[in-house]
């Protein structure tokens, strides 16, 4: 097939013409009175149609005598027009890969078609925009190149194909022509030339092929065969095996955003955010068919929108430079691992920079806040509660930023009123302000864009960029302007603690360090000294010392959230190693986010990144994790066989080993008889006869009864063993709620509200025989666990009093 016939040829074909003429061995018979007025005659019996201009000709019979006997039922007696679907265009390993949309946005499109004009359709959940006259797909919430899409008539599919593929909509307008004239006249056998090289052939309603020129044939085909290989036509969606998706319900009980960890790739397939999102929203709508079917027949369950929260391209932007800066120092050798090092594995180093921390900071926040804006605009009758998710390093950005919002209580503005600056920004004129800082050469750009000190102080780096102003003096003016507005009681050394996030006491404040005088300084100029000297052997603008909450932090100006969080999951986060590397060895059981109640803590066991929460708060008691259970209920079979066999294990060496070791002991063991009391008129030597005979008699009876026990314990040892491990396996599947019931029963601090914490998924049964191979797989495995998305979905919807219900096996 031609380039121009392909998926990628959209652009339009010359004008053909059909020609129509019966070469078979009966004579054609036509009626007049079915013959439309389209229709011309060449000779009297052969009918000519202008059908946009393919060439139709009858096939001799020899050249389609294999094709007559697949399938030769007849046509239907009326012409019924094809029912047309809409596909979209995406690009998937380098080749073009055309989907369906589903059927209720296929007749939304189909509809806005008829109206004419220019007319945007929201599809697939309303986040993605149709523009109908364009043909183009555009993304509403995340930045996306426009896709093609295409009003579907007519598919083929090679021999190597997978999947059939949708012609071009003219083309398609062709082919239906020309079945239209061979259903009315009821004559087939035709053969439509194209003036691109391209043949179709007509046997039958269900049976029709399509050659390629030979011209278009790679000329290192092995055969002739392989040249004349043709392709199978089909008309109408429903001829074909297309995977229609199922339209999602329009009411929105909750939305989520998700944000990523290091590097543009977030799972073992090195695909994008986005990809993995739309995935992870799939998996949730499967699991609310089959676990909340009741609630959806009743109208009380709706879905769940999940959208992504990208900071990578920001972070390596233009606006930064730093991929610039980076690949100047990186050596040449081994140039793909460094490359995968410095898009990857650097975003830790970032994040630890206060300059690039900031701007981290700074993107996520702000796309949140955008999204969720764009999200209200777009879903005014929105009422539901808000989440958000952190996977890896996403997850201690997310950390952070929940750890410095602010209640907006009256007392939260009285201690920002205090730390604010006495000198407001706004006290000295822009032009001292830039003399201040050597920068007056940018004063003339500033007012040419009616900019003070108020307004700049509102301006962010992508504002400055587009001024005009170099980086350097640009993160200048950044710096002046968070010094100014950051508090300045973090800056003097004194550590203030957020409630609960208490650092560990520093044991030095009990005896007083020996100080360094200068001259006749007193104790408290010296220290004020060294503070000074301290300050200024610091390189960077921003501080490394803690900030206000007191683990950790770089001392960076967080910005708050347009919403209060209603949870917080995190994917394979390594909260728990962060705040221990920077300092804190307990958090405080009654510390809770100041705007988001609940927490919750989702790890591989096998993930090389993640690590435990609970222990820093009850560390007292060692605490298994809640063992999230399986989306099909119960465990999986093979830890329920690890479980078996260790307690076998143990028994058997305890129990049983012990039973032998008493059965022994009862065999060898020469037991000793009481003496009887000496009866009335007994004599001596009777007495002396009796006790002769009792022990001899006693030890021959607790002989045979230890036999019979040790042969009772031995024959019933395998049907005890049966009853007391698979029996109990069994129980235990039947009833999966009563552990978990007991580990929720535990205080772990008000972080989730009292409730655990720790939830650890299960893993797979090829994952056990070597948890090292699938390190890495396990740390990327949370956006395609349907465990996951389900622990989720019974959160949200546990909070809207909505039931969960088990399907059945």
């Amino acid at each position: 097939m031609s380039e121009g016939l392909g998926p990628e040829g959209g652009h339009s074909q010359p004008a053909p013409t059909i020609t129509v003429q019966d070469l078979s061995d009966r004579p054609a018979h036509t009626p007049l009175d079915r013959i439309t007025p389209a229709h011309t005659l060449l000779d009297g019996n052969t009918p000519v149609a202008q059908v946009s201009g393919v060439v139709v000709e009858e096939t001799s019979p020899s050249s389609t005598s294999s094709f007559e006997l697949v399938d030769m039922e007849p046509a239907p007696p009326l012409y019924q027009p094809v029912q047309p679907h809409w596909f979209y265009c995406r690009r998937a390993d380098s080749k073009d890969v055309w989907l369906p949309f589903s059927r209720e946005d296929s007749e939304r499109l189909e509809q806005a078609l008829s109206t004419g004009g220019e007319v945007v359709v929201a599809v697939e959940g309303e986040r993605y925009d149709v523009r109908v006259r364009e043909r183009q797909r555009y993304a509403v919430y995340w930045e996306q190149g426009p896709s093609e899409v295409r009003r579907c008539t007519w598919f083929y599919k090679g021999d190597k194909d997978t999947r059939y593929m949708p012609y071009p909509e003219e083309f398609s307008t062709n082919l239906e022509e020309a079945y239209m004239i061979a259903v009315t006249l009821d004559e087939w056998k035709r053969k439509l030339d194209f003036p691109s090289g391209e043949t179709v052939i007509l046997h039958n309603p269900k049976l029709i092929m399509q050659y390629q020129p030979i011209a278009l044939q790679d000329e290192w085909v092995s055969s002739p065969s392989e040249q004349t290989r043709p392709r199978t036509v089909k008309r109408g969606v429903d001829n074909i095996t297309a995977e229609i998706p199922d339209g999602e319900p329009e009411t929105i009980d909750h939305l989520v955003f998700m944000v990523h960890g290091i590097g543009p790739a977030c799972d073992i397939r090195f695909r994008s955010i986005i990809q993995c999102v739309n995935d992870f929203r799939s998996a949730s709508l499967s699991l609310l068919e089959s676990h909340y079917r009741r609630g959806q027949e009743e109208g009380r369950v709706g879905r769940v929108e999940f959208l992504p929260v990208n900071w990578h391209s920001a972070l390596h932007g233009d606006a930064t430079g730093v991929d610039e800066d980076i690949q100047r120092i990186t050596l040449p050798s081994i140039s793909r691992l460094r490359h995968f090092t410095n898009d990857t594995l650097l975003d830790l180093f970032f994040y630890n920079s206060p300059t690039y921390c900031q701007t981290i900071v700074d993107t996520v926040a702000s796309e949140v806040n955008k999204l969720h804006s764009l999200f209200k605009h777009r879903h005014p009758e929105f009422t539901g509660a808000v989440s958000v998710v952190g996977h890896s390093l996403g997850s201690l950005i997310l950390f952070d930023l929940l750890t410095n919002q602010k209640t907006g209580s009256g007392e939260a503005d009285r201690d920002e009123g205090r730390n604010r600056d006495p000198c407001p920004l706004t006290c000295d004129a822009l032009e001292q302000v830039l003399c201040r800082m050597g920068l007056q050469e940018h004063l003339g750009t500033l007012q040419s864009v009616d900019l003070d000190l108020d307004s700049l102080a509102m301006c962010d780096e992508t504002d400055l960029t587009e001024l005009g102003i170099p980086l350097g003096p640009r993160k200048k003016i950044l710096s002046f302007i968070r010094k100014r507005h950051f508090p300045q009681e973090g800056r003097q050394g004194t550590v203030l603690l957020a409630p609960g996030l208490q650092a560990p006491p520093d044991p030095s404040e009990d005896s007083p360090s020996p100080t360094v005088s200068f001259g006749n300084q007193s104790p408290g100029a010296s220290a004020r000294q060294q503070q000074f000297l301290r300050a200024q052997s610091i390189t960077s603008a921003v501080d490394y010392e803690y900030f206000d909450v007191g683990i950790g932090q770089v001392s960076i100006n967080y910005p708050q959230l347009a919403f209060h969080p209603q949870t917080f999951f995190a994917f394979g986060s390594p909260i728990g190693m962060f705040l221990t590397v920077r300092g804190l060895k307990r958090i405080d059981p009654n510390y809770t986010f100041p705007t988001c109640k609940n927490f919750y803590n989702i790890y591989h066991p096998f993930d090389p990144v993640a690590y435990r929460i609970e222990p820093m708060i009850v560390s007292e008691s060692d605490l298994e994790p809640m063992l999230i259970p399986h989306h099909k209920g119960r465990k999986r079979m093979h830890l329920e066989l690890k479980e078996s066999l260790t307690r076998m294990s143990t028994d058997l060496k305890n129990n049983v080993l012990g039973s032998f070791r008493t059965a022994w002991q009862s065999l060898v063991r020469m037991p000793v008889a009481a003496l009887p009391p000496v009866e009335d008129g007994e004599t001596t030597a009777e007495r002396s006869l009796q006790e002769t005979e009792t022990p001899a008699a006693a030890c021959a009876a607790v002989r045979e009864k230890s036999k019979a026990d040790l042969w009772t314990k031995i024959l019933e040892w395998p049907k005890a063993l049966h009853l007391h491990y698979f029996q109990g396996v069994h129980e235990e599947a039947e009833s999966p709620g009563s552990g978990e019931e007991e580990g929720r029963q535990v205080k772990v601090g008000m972080l989730n509200g009292g409730r655990r914490i720790d939830y650890v998924l299960q893993e797979a049964p090829i994952e056990s025989f070597n948890e090292y191979l699938f390190a890495i797989q396990s740390h990327l495995c949370y956006w395609e666990s349907e465990d996951t998305a389900l622990l989720l979905l019974k959160e949200i919807y546990d909070k809207l009093g909505v039931a969960f219900e088990q399907p059945q096996q």
